[in-house]
């Protein structure tokens, strides 16, 4: 595609993308700029679609989750989180699901947290110019996705977490990991802010660069970082606390400044609130059972299949057919990395989802972009781009 498309006036019209690394391969942003001073921006989005939502509604209950955690890649274990609860709501089952269990999903939702802004740090600091914190962040991201590996098998789409708990205990050698993580974390964090927070270059490219005012990103539906660096301290955690949220002691980072350099801000204080909730969770993990004692809606242990005969059918039945969701529709939401996730479900009472739909936060961030890029230079875009971090599986789902 040519980057020269269109020339009027005083004014021209180029592409940026969708084939531009920093726009993250598959955004194409249009803009009409005089000079190097944006006048107008238009997005183009699709170039990633892939139907997930109608994928899942032609999958059994269970087999869903596996196509909903490849909507937001960075952050899986927040997709199957809220599609679990969703359908655990229309189950009526949500006050069934065992402590651990409840514990163990925290744990996995706060270390994709911080996984995933280690995505968002380094490959940001790279489409600015700054390198070296891409290999800060992605040496905690390795061993973050050592922890989801031991687990649940997978370093990014896990499947881990299934309605009614968990896929098995944490494993032996999860807790030895996990504590020389928390221990490592905090030098780890002083390293990535030594480097950026307070480098010239880093605050000439990112501070007044993309104001989000309050009132805007109220209009706008922004959840998030991006809402919260603009001083509207919502989260959904502390809004509507769901699997136990209201058991642990974490804070709400906010800014009041609204631009790319206060977005940044919120996300490396969220890094270290979401470990701050990590290591609560540590200290009150409990033993108990991982799984709702249900058979008709959880697999039997496989060691039982062999001695069982009523374990073997409820096995087959399962994995060949899934189970009945009684009729109705919910809304459930949760806080991603990127902000307000949200799955509406409705059942017509048989073994597949009758509706899927997606709130995802990305797609509403990103719409910002066609405001705020107005008045700022070329290079700016890809600040400002960086600093809603949107990602497309979940924008193009």
């Amino acid at each position: 595609m040519s980057s020269l498309v269109e020339r009027t006036g005083n004014t021209m019209t180029l592409s940026l993308g969708p084939q531009h690394p920093s726009s993250h391969g598959v955004l194409q942003v249009v803009v009409e700029v005089s000079g190097e001073v944006i006048e107008k921006a238009d997005m183009e989005i699709g170039y990633l679609h892939t139907g997930i939502e109608k994928s899942a509604e032609n999958l059994f209950w269970t087999q869903a989750s596996t196509v909903i955690e490849r909507m937001d890649y960075l952050s899986p274990l927040s997709n199957a989180l809220c599609y679990t609860l969703a359908v655990e709501q229309l189950l009526g089952i949500t006050d069934r699901i065992p402590e651990r269990a409840q514990q163990i999903r925290i744990l996995m939702c706060e270390l994709t947290r911080v996984a995933s802004h280690c995505v968002w740090l380094g490959t940001h600091a790279i489409d600015i110019g700054a390198i070296s914190n891409f290999w800060y962040a992605f040496d905690i991201r390795e061993n973050i996705l050592d922890l989801l590996e031991s687990a649940g098998g997978a370093r990014m789409h896990p499947n881990y977490l299934r309605i009614g708990g968990v896929n098995g205990d944490l494993p032996s050698g999860f807790i030895e990991l996990l504590d020389a993580l928390i221990a490592k974390f905090p030098g780890r964090m002083r390293e990535l802010r030594t480097i950026l927070q307070n480098n010239p270059i880093w605050r000439d490219r990112t501070i007044d660069i993309g104001i989000i005012t309050p009132e805007d990103a109220v209009r706008w539906s922004l959840t998030g970082p991006t809402l919260r660096a603009s001083g509207v301290a919502y989260d959904v955690r502390k809004a509507f606390p769901y699997s136990g949220y209201q058991n642990y002691d974490f804070d709400v980072p906010t800014r009041t400044e609204g631009d790319a350099y206060a977005r940044f801000l919120v996300r490396l204080d969220e890094m270290d609130e979401a470990m701050r909730i990590v290591d609560q969770v540590r200290k009150a993990l409990k033993p108990g059972p991982v799984m709702i004692d249900d058979t008709k809606l959880a697999a039997p242990p496989k060691e039982t299949i062999a001695l069982s005969m009523e374990a073997l059918i409820h096995h087959f039945k399962i994995v060949s057919e899934g189970f009945r969701v009684p009729p109705g529709d919910v809304y459930q939401a949760v806080e991603g990395p990127r902000g307000e996730l949200g799955y509406y479900l409705v059942s017509d009472g048989n073994n597949r989802p009758y509706r899927v739909r997606t709130r995802p936060p990305s797609l509403y961030n990103l719409q910002a972009l066609k405001q705020i890029a107005i008045g700022n230079l070329i290079a700016d875009v890809v600040v400002m781009i960086g600093s809603l971090d949107p990602v497309f599986g979940e924008v193009d789902r």
